[in-house]
């Protein structure tokens, strides 16, 4: 494998995790109180880990927070 195959594997996993995190913390917070959250959580998506953590879905949110800055870096290594 070559740099750029690396790195595109790499972004492809980023954003795969960035994905599935943020639909977890919109299921998570579709069933807690007020349900109005998780439609809005689904289209303004900084919102998802902001209320998923006051919500203690703590795991849910660091995973996203995690797959948004390692999804960013990479974007940005390969944009060089």
């Amino acid at each position: 494998m070559t740099g750029d195959e690396v790195v595109v594997a790499a972004l492809v996993l980023a954003f795969a995790t960035l994905v599935t995190a943020h639909v977890a913390l919109v299921a998570g917070l579709a069933s807690r109180r007020p349900w109005w959250r998780a439609p809005v959580a689904l289209i303004a998506a900084p919102l998802a880990p902001y209320w998923g953590h006051k919500e203690r879905m703590h795991a849910r949110a660091a995973v996203w927070v995690a797959g948004a800055l390692a999804y960013g870096i990479l974007r940005l290594i390969a944009g060089r």
